[in-house]
């Protein structure tokens, strides 16, 4: 019993489905041989496995030695046709397996062999699959009798790799690439099969088994045949599920869905289901970016705004961005786990124009209406400090006009420890010292990804708190060691840290002995730009924090 895959081989050029334009150009090539006595006699056909090469050269075989041809339609029923349907039994149909005779030796016997007269048929078809694989000295033996064959041969050479035929090759032959085939154009062969066959179809079943062949008709026809046998002589979605180790489609619009309104909580416990399945997680990412190519396209259609777009855009590409991750990493599921949850925030993201322009602020709804399941959100603005006493100070960031209160409710950051569980409240005024080191460095220990600041409290030789400034003075030797706590001074994560132990704490101000702050910091333009109020009140209207600066030249 053979497999549908030779059962439905196309026998025809019009059988060939996906290569119209090969297609037609043999057809023309043939017409033209029947009119004029000439043809070209060496080609090859170049593309991925299972696009109809091999096939392509059997059936033009078969066009070319018909009793009524050269002809497009031969008529299948003299004896060169019936002898082209069995090429290992016509001594005019040669076939060569280039993997197993790469040999200049072998190469060198074809080109003493293609001097023999055709026994019974018009041309002796000489078919050379996998050509790519012959050696450097097989491709120069074969390199003059492919230029001027006698008149009775007809090479026809078949590879995967294009890249790898030498050019002296390429520019005796006729290419005719084989593409990959369009999905729909394969599950239209595969339907047809089917209803030959008699097999019930479940709808959208074969449209899994045609991605999964990924262009190739034979392996999509391959693929059928398992399906049918495990489905008990049925098309079932199940069975191809199963089968292709393809995630149930609920699942995956389960993590869309999850991923849109931010539920991490679903997201976790998708995982958790995929682990407990077996599923293969390279799989089931393909089918969650697919989803959101399908998702990003209809948003398209219904011409949302830009925003909207980029933000599907942003999460899209950021799946795909940890692919290789995925594929290369030994833990694929702390990958994927890792890249749903960051992909869940950012459509809570505010647009960085509308907090400056106050856009979000009353009467704006947050997008999506569902805030994500997760820790209670951060505090919009910390408590009012107590009065500074009298002296210079630096003027606090101007208030902007659209109350605070009004941004929409945003999940804490992970990385922004809860007041409920930070350490007591220092009191304002001039605590002892050993009590302010402790408080602070348990503060910025509970920073995560930042802990090492922790230990920055106790190198400090001067440590004050003065509402709503901090003050750290450090020994100028330490500098390099505290780059950190430098660049990290005005992240809202580490001042909402400390404002939990320090109600009011708004600004950091670091200085090193040997020179104050303004003469250790001032001078670099970074350092201006992260010390603006209105750089930091944005800073902590979109909970953001500064991971890269670069200077444009």
């Amino acid at each position: 019993m053979s497999t549908l895959a030779l059962k439905y081989r196309p026998r025809l050029l019009s059988d060939l489905v996906g290569q119209e334009g090969s297609v037609k150009a043999l057809a023309n090539a043939l017409k033209r041989a029947k009119e004029s006595g000439r043809i070209h006699q060496a080609y090859l056909f170049a593309g991925v496995r299972g696009t109809g090469k091999t096939s392509t050269a059997r059936i033009l075989a078969r066009a070319l030695n018909c009793a009524e041809g050269p002809t497009a339609t031969p008529c299948g029923v003299c004896d060169p046709c019936r002898a082209a349907e069995q090429p290992d039994s016509s001594l005019d149909i040669v076939e060569i397996d280039a993997a197993s005779r790469a040999s200049v030796a072998d190469a060198r016997a074809l080109r003493e062999q293609v001097q023999t007269r055709p026994a019974f048929c018009r041309y002796r078809i000489y078919i050379i699959d996998e050509v790519h694989m012959l050696s450097t000295e097989a491709f120069n033996a074969l390199l003059k009798v492919i230029e001027e064959p006698p008149p009775h041969a007809i090479f026809v050479l078949a590879t995967t790799e294009l890249q790898d035929v030498p050019d002296t090759i390429k520019s005796r032959v006729q290419i005719f690439p084989f593409r990959l085939i369009p999905v729909g154009l394969i599950e239209g062969r595969l339907r047809h099969v089917c209803e030959h066959e008699g097999v019930e179809v479940e709808a959208g079943s074969l449209r899994l088994v045609a991605e999964a062949g990924q262009g190739s008709m034979r392996d999509a026809l391959t693929i059928l045949d398992r399906v049918i046998a495990a489905g008990d002589g049925k098309v079932l979605e199940e069975a191809v599920r199963e089968q292709l180790g393809i995630v149930s489609a609920h699942l995956v619009q389960g993590v869309l869905s999850a991923l849109v309104i931010g539920d991490t909580a679903a997201l976790v416990e998708a995982c958790r289901e995929l682990n407990e399945q077996g599923a293969d997680w390279a799989t089931f990412w393909r089918e969650l970016v697919l989803a959101f190519r399908d998702r990003l396209e209809a948003e398209a259609r219904a011409a949302r705004g830009p925003q909207d777009l980029l933000r599907w855009a942003r999460m899209l590409n950021l799946l795909l961005s940890r692919e290789r991750d995925l594929r290369d990493s030994s833990l694929p599921r702390v990958v994927v786990e890792l890249a749903l949850l960051t992909a869940a925030q950012l459509p809570h993201l505010a647009p960085l124009d509308a907090l400056v322009s106050g856009a979000y602020g009353a009467g704006a709804p947050p997008r999506p209406s569902s805030p994500p399941a997760g820790p209670p959100p951060v505090p919009s603005r910390a408590p009012q400090a107590a009065p500074a006493p009298e002296g210079p100070r630096r003027p606090a960031p101007a208030p902007t006009s659209t109350p605070a209160a009004s941004f929409p409710a945003r999940p804490a950051p992970a990385s922004v420890p809860s007041p409920a569980r930070a350490q007591a409240p220092v009191p304002a005024g001039a605590p002892a010292p050993p009590q302010l080191r402790v408080a602070c460095s348990e503060a910025l220990r509970q920073v995560p990804g930042l802990r090492a600041l922790g230990t920055a409290p106790q190198m400090a030789t001067d440590l004050r708190w003065e509402p709503p400034v901090l003050h750290f003075r450090f020994p100028g030797n330490v500098r390099q060691t505290l780059q950190d706590l430098e660049r990290e001074k005005t992240n809202p994560h580490v001042l909402a840290a400390l404002a939990a132990v320090l109600p009011g704490l708004r600004e950091l101000e670091i200085s090193f002995e040997g020179g104050s702050a303004g003469e250790t910091q001032g001078d670099r333009p970074e350092d201006r730009l992260r010390r603006e109020p209105a750089f930091q009140e944005l800073l902590r209207l979109s909970g953001g924090e500064v991971l890269e600066i670069r200077r444009e030249s």
